[in-house]
This record gives structure tokens, C-alpha cells and sequence, in this order.
């Protein structure tokens, strides 16, 4: 077995051994290679389930909390997904694996750029990338089915909610950035909104506003 092959299945094994069990998000993340995203000097531990430093002070997320995140949204084949917080656009991919179209939006415009660059090598055909304040979300492509936010705000984001069609789903960290921080799951009804806690994770905070770079 090569040594690719092999990483590959200790990186399987690490997600199922973390919670990710859904046939569907685990072919995802077979098929999506995150040492694409992966540059530079961490390359080398893509295959690792931990956080790893991207640019523009951002992190690509730990794999495990990536495919539990994922797995939460219960994505269907038809469902257009917001996602706020492009980063190294890893996330996306795999969202892109599985639902119809994805909307990737992130206040760093070298983030989108390098993120649209792999999703073109890599074929990817039905993301959208934009720059933005993600916290305002896409109202003009809204409602969205799923909405997925990979920055902890102290609680999920109004127009967020609002775009969120009913019978849809957000996951989102919601916390203060300097504490404990609880990965949530709403769901939109007839009545209003309901909140499972799913658990503790650590994300970098969720900020208005475009970045400098």
C-alpha cells in the first residue's frame, strides 16, 4: 500500500473513530483531497485530524469537526448551502459533493481567490465564491436550505436565521471567542426556531466587515 493510500485510511479511521459515521459525508471527504487546501510548510499534515494555520490568520478547520458539521446539516441532493467562512475552501468542497449548488462567501478576498483557484483544478463546478461581510448572508440567493458558519458568533446571526428556509438547517459555533465555545444545530419551523447543542469546539471569531487583504 502506498504511503498516500495509507494516510488516507487513517484519516478515515480517525473520522468514524470521532463520530462521523454517514455513508455519504465519508465518501465526501474521500473524494475531496485536503492536501489541496493545504499549503506550504503544513502540507505535510494534511492527513491529520487537527486545525491547521492558512492565511490571512485564518485556520482550515479540523477534519473531524468538518465532517460532524457537515454530517449535522443533513444535506439532500437538491439543497442549495450557504456557507459563511470560505477559508482555505475545503469546507466547500466537500459541501459540494453533496448538494446541488453552494454558496461560499468570505471578508478575505486572497482566501476567495486561492479557494476558487483549487475549486477550478479540482472541477468543481457548482460553487459559487464572493467576497463579503458574512454575517449580513446572501439575502439575494436566499432562503437557503442549509447554512453552515465556520466562525463562532455570541449568537447566530439574525439575517442568517431569516434566510434559512422553513424546514432548513444552520450549524454554526456560537460562543465567546476566549471561552468555551458549543457547535449548534438550528432548525427552522412553522413556530419559530429550535436548538440541539451538539458539542464543545474551538473556532476563530466570526467578524463583520470586509478584511484588508
Amino acid at each position: 500500500m502506498s504511503d498516500r493510500a495509507e494516510q488516507k485510511m487513517r484519516f478515515l479511521f480517525a473520522l468514524r473513530s470521532k463520530g462521523v459515521t454517514e455513508a455519504r459525508v465519508l465518501t465526501a471527504m474521500e473524494n475531496v483531497d485536503r492536501g489541496d487546501f493545504v499549503k506550504g510548510h503544513f502540507a505535510d499534515r494534511a492527513y491529520e485530524d487537527m486545525p491547521l494555520p492558512i492565511a490571512c490568520g485564518q485556520t482550515i478547520s479540523q477534519p473531524s469537526v468538518v465532517g460532524l458539521m457537515t454530517q449535522a446539516l443533513a444535506i439532500q441532493p437538491r439543497d442549495k448551502v450557504l456557507e459563511v467562512g470560505t477559508g482555505s475552501g475545503y469546507q466547500a468542497a466537500i459541501l459540494s459533493k453533496l448538494a446541488r449548488r453552494v454558496y461560499t462567501i468570505d471578508r478575505h478576498r486572497r482566501l476567495v481567490r486561492e479557494a476558487e483557484a483549487v475549486f477550478a483544478a479540482l472541477g468543481l463546478t457548482n460553487i459559487t465564491a464572493l467576497v463579503g461581510d458574512g454575517s449580513h448572508g446572501l439575502p439575494d440567493q436566499a432562503p437557503f436550505d442549509k447554512i453552515i458558519v465556520t466562525a463562532a458568533a455570541e449568537d447566530p446571526p439574525g439575517p442568517l436565521l431569516a434566510q434559512l428556509r422553513i424546514g432548513g438547517i444552520m450549524v454554526l459555533p456560537v460562543g465567546q471567542s476566549d471561552a468555551v465555545q458549543s457547535l449548534i444545530r438550528v432548525t427552522r419551523t412553522d413556530a419559530g426556531y429550535d436548538y440541539d447543542e451538539l458539542r464543545p469546539v474551538r473556532f476563530v471569531p466570526l467578524i463583520e466587515g470586509l478584511g484588508q487583504d
